[in-house]
């Protein structure tokens, strides 16, 4: 019998320490562990890291690369670029069952017993030692760094009360209640927010990460514990809180450095990815793919935003929250409308804000402006950026000899015309509304490109929207939606609602 040819299922099957050593099993560290399983993988052309998007050509292969190095790895990156969701899929690279012995604290090793107990019970039972199997999900501890975590959290204390149970002096190892770490022997242990931890905690990690021995009040113990040591990190200039301790840093083998999505299309794919949509109607919103681009083209002018912290980061949890958000708007007009059907707006990213508000931390400038504002001008700057790839600039346009394409319908609100967008009105007023302005359909129709039938209205709105971001139309938010009417009229309403009059209660 060759134990690396059984199935985990006959391998579960073995009960007994003679058994294991029959099969042929030889204990083998996590890291080993790890590097074998990833090296089958790469061989077989599998994706270990399945459903993290952007990071094929960067990420992926440092943390590959660190893993066929047995290194301890420090992801280092800002808020909301998957740093834990990646050290919990290093749990697919390990074997889907270990051996250990049976009742033991620390989940030893039949081969290499650390504790007492396993020690003990091995002398006295021999081959005929229980064998316990544990499964890979289970090799897994996480711990988030918080300022009251203590070494005896991490590392373990003396226990008076087994001490009194069992009848045991001071002095004898097993009065030892152990911490997270050796009860994370044989495992993937992870540290969230590393600089949070306080300096004198991380000084008791040093000896584990180099030599493998623990200290526990009077006990020196030599327990070579077998651990894949994963942290995580924001910048340490992100915030005054703190920060990695260099001796601490200089023990963690490999940094690598995570990432915000590079392009549209990868914030796109991890958006519609995490978006939890259970339970919605889906299939009676649709949802024009310039709209997907518009929700991650927020983040991205959230990043680039003078307003906005550009140390803390602007989590993929925004962009998320907000596609929920907007496909609520859309479900909520559903239900008041008693329509089978619909199609988001423009206008429903209105109700993205308070999915913006309460993830972008703002700078003293944002803080005066008031983060309702801020987001209201982030989701305007997002249609500007996408209004140039599908129509002219009016900027340009106005000094352009072939004329002017939006002419007509800036005509028709320079006569005093008005259009009101109402988040909850039916699609057929919305339609109707749009109609009444003169020249936006051949506007529409002439410059976007196969542009399909039932997305004719919404790129309608699109192109209202975007003149009113290039200075051409005045957009006022409402309670119930928003009004678009001439600019020079809107410069001599001062009363509430106009664009200087923005109210985050209007939200």
């Amino acid at each position: 019998m060759d134990y690396h040819k059984l199935t985990p299922k006959e391998r579960t099957k073995i009960k007994t320490l003679g058994q294991l050593k029959a099969a042929g099993y030889e204990p083998k560290s996590i890291k080993e562990e790890l590097r074998d399983n990833l090296i089958l993988k790469i061989k077989q052309k599998q994706n270990v890291f399945e459903g993290i998007w952007g990071y094929e050509d960067t990420v992926i292969p440092d943390i590959e690369r660190a893993i066929l190095s047995r290194h301890n790895i420090n992801l280092l990156g800002l808020r909301g670029q998957a740093k834990t969701r990646i050290a919990r899929m290093m749990t697919h690279l390990l074997d889907e069952y270990v051996p250990v012995v049976q009742g033991s604290e620390l989940n030893d090793d039949p081969m290499q017993p650390l504790t007492t107990f396993s020690k003990e019970l091995i002398e006295e039972r021999g081959d005929d030692t229980p064998i316990g199997w544990w499964h890979r999900e289970e090799r897994y501890t996480e711990k988030l760094a918080t300022p009251d975590v203590s070494v005896a959290d991490l590392i373990g204390d003396v226990d008076p009360i087994k001490a009194a149970t069992m009848k045991l002096s001071y002095n004898d190892e097993r009065v030892i209640h152990y911490g997270l770490v050796p009860r994370s022997h044989r495992s993937i242990f992870v540290i969230n927010e590393l600089p949070d931890l306080q300096a004198r905690i991380q000084v008791a990690l040093f000896n584990i990460l180099q030599e493998g021995d623990i200290q526990i009040r009077g006990f020196k113990l030599r327990l070579p514990l077998d651990i894949q040591f994963v942290f995580t990190a924001n910048p340490e200039d992100y915030t005054n809180r703190g920060s990695i301790v260099t001796p601490l840093k200089d023990r963690i083998e490999s940094q690598i450095i995570t990432h915000y999505p590079k392009s549209i299309e990868i914030g796109r794919k991890i958006t519609l990815q995490e978006a939890n949509l259970n339970g919605k109607p889906v299939d009676n919103i649709y949802v024009p793919e310039l709209m997907k681009d518009l929700i991650e083209q927020i983040a991205i002018e959230a990043r680039s935003s003078e307003y906005v912290d550009e140390k803390s980061g602007v989590s993929a949890r925004l962009t998320i929250s907000a596609y929920e958000n907007l496909i609520s708007a859309a479900e909520r007009r559903l239900y008041m409308n008693g329509e089978t059907n619909t199609m988001v707006r423009i206008a429903d990213l209105v109700g993205v804000i308070p999915a913006i508000t309460g993830k972008v931390e703002l700078v003293y400038e944002g803080e005066q402006e008031g983060a309702g504002l801020v987001a209201y001008n982030l989701i305007g700057k997002a249609i500007r950026s996408q209004f140039i790839n599908y129509f002219p600039s009016p900027e340009q346009k106005k000094k352009s000899k072939e004329g002017n394409p939006y002419v007509i319908p800036l005509a028709w609100f320079g006569e005093g015309n008005e259009l009101d967008i109402l988040v909850s009105q039916s699609d057929k007023d919305y339609k109707t509304a749009l109609q009444s302005v003169p020249g936006l359909e051949e506007v529409v129709t002439q410059m976007v490109k196969n542009l399909p039938e039932k997305e004719k209205e919404f790129f309608m709105e699109f192109a209202l929207h975007g003149l009113a971001e290039y200075s051409q139309l005045s957009k006022n938010l409402l309670d119930t939606g928003l009004k678009f009417k001439d600019l020079f009229s809107s410069m001599f309403d001062m009363g509430p609602g106009g664009d200087d009059d923005f109210d985050e209660d209007d939200l």
